[in-house]
């Protein structure tokens, strides 16, 4: 992560290197959730512009990378619910050649999709993205406890899910 004094550089300058920095890490977030290559572009290009739009309102720039994944989960999800929940059927989701793939096995990728938005977003930003329950708590606006019980609720569903499918 970047670390910026806010002396040297204005709002919107530090949330476009931010965007430039972890775009990708922005784009694997709402491909997780949309199943689609354009729309999860169009989620990131949405929030990049939200951000940049408002970026003046950011009072304190040490958070930017935070405030910026908090924009991009509210675009995905207001995408998700503009356009309802994404089910495509097992031959049917694309496979990529020569990008690293964020899931392992299928399973998983299953189990995460069976999830309610939120226990999925602290999931995939806890172990995905590597943030700390703090940040994420930040990220999602709520308290701290209730990220801990989405986070031990959703690791409980997936154990269930994953262990029904052996």
């Amino acid at each position: 992560m970047l670390s910026f004094s806010g002396k040297d550089k204005t709002n919107e300058e530090v949330v476009e290197a931010v965007l430039l920095e972890n775009y990708d890490r922005y784009y694997r977030l709402a491909y997780s959730y949309v199943k689609n290559e354009a729309d999860a572009a169009d989620i990131v290009q949405n929030g990049a512009y939200k951000a940049i739009r408002n970026s003046k309102s950011l009072r304190n720039v040490e958070y930017a990378g935070t405030w910026i994944y908090r924009i991009m989960l509210n675009e995905t999800f207001r995408f998700c619910k503009k356009n309802g929940p994404i089910v495509l059927p097992l031959d049917e989701i694309p496979v990529e050649q020569g990008k690293e793939d964020l899931y392992e096995d299928i399973d998983l990728k299953k189990a995460l999709d069976s999830l309610n938005v939120k226990d999925k977003a602290v999931i995939e930003l806890r172990y995905f993205e590597d943030r700390q329950l703090n940040e994420i708590a930040e990220i999602l606006g709520e308290n701290l406890s209730t990220v801990k019980s989405r986070l031990y609720r959703g690791l409980g569903k997936l154990r269930i899910e994953l262990a029904v499918d052996e």
